[in-house]
């Protein structure tokens, strides 16, 4: 998967002496080590593979974050310009690639990044049966309920909504599921035959269209997080849409404290809330909520 972005000496150490399986991120900073985190924990990268201990580690160069971003983009930076704009690039295997540099600025609006000196390589899973814990809780005798899954960055959100979507198909639930994958990381490995995609629209855009052209019975989207979004949410739910969402947060005190979801919240629009940490590692259930937040399923 990173073969084409990544330099052949690491890609070759991660390949044979670390288990990709667990890889959830690979950090690049210019001079400093590279870090990997591997199940929720960050570890430096050494020839012998991962390790806490600071002898020996690799460091990362500026050439090299620039020729991962160059090979990322397929050698033409320019097509992806639009990406880097928004801090991003994300490859045709749906990585997605963080980066730091400088924007850019004229008369309020970003026109590009220069001068990147980190990038951080977000490796995305399928993980099969990761959303079991919560699927009885979301899709009943009524169908799917508006659901919002909850967590910090890096704690599962993307790879739940991955395995869900599966396993609507695998027990043909056949529900049409409209991807909204507004990043292209979203549909990968999806295994469905009842989802369509559109990619790299924005929710407002996405919603309506998908909407009106493909009648889905459910959108599943990434990351809500604007005012916009939570009204694409409203639209949906006004067409008898249901949603499944993600959105940042580490607990419910702190999603409560959200002032964009209040009008959520008080309409009750989702019916369902799942928390997730990486307390034992990524994809931890913390808990089930319902409208009330009460709680329907307790890990303790």
């Amino acid at each position: 998967m990173l073969e084409k972005i990544l330099p052949d000496k690491i890609q070759k150490i991660l390949a044979e002496r670390v288990n990709f399986k667990a890889v959830n991120e690979i950090r690049l900073r210019a001079e400093k080590l590279i870090v990997v985190n591997v199940n929720g924990r960050n570890f430096f990268l050494s020839e012998n593979g991962i390790t806490s201990n600071l002898n020996g580690c690799l460091y990362a160069s500026k050439i090299m974050i620039e020729d991962v971003i160059f090979r990322a983009s397929e050698c033409s930076i320019y097509s992806v310009n639009e990406q880097i704009k928004k801090g991003f690039i994300i490859t045709d295997e749906a990585v997605r690639i963080g980066i730091g540099g400088n924007l850019i600025e004229e008369n309020g609006h970003i026109k590009t990044m220069t001068n990147f000196v980190s990038c951080n390589i977000r490796v995305p899973h399928v993980v099969k049966n990761c959303c079991l814990t919560a699927f009885p809780f979301i899709v009943g005798q009524n169908g799917v309920e508006n659901t919002l899954v909850i967590s910090p960055p890096a704690c599962g959100k993307t790879t739940f909504l991955r395995d869900f979507v599966s396993q609507l198909s695998e027990r043909n639930l056949s529900f049409n599921v409209l991807l909204l994958d507004e990043r292209g990381e979203l549909d990968c490995g999806i295994n469905s035959n009842f989802s369509d995609k559109i990619a790299f629209a924005s929710k407002k855009v996405g919603f309506e269209n998908g909407i009106r052209s493909l009648a889905p019975d459910v959108i599943v989207t990434d990351e809500i997080g604007q005012q916009e979004d939570v009204d694409a949410i409203m639209y949906a739910a006004s067409c008898g849409v249901k949603v499944v969402a993600t959105v940042h947060a580490d607990s419910m005190e702190t999603f409560f404290r959200k002032p964009l979801f209040e009008k959520l919240i008080k309409e009750k629009i989702f019916k369902r809330f799942v928390l997730l940490s990486k307390r034992n590692g990524p994809g931890t259930f913390e808990g089930v909520y319902n409208e009330n937040f009460s709680r329907l399923y307790n890990p303790n």
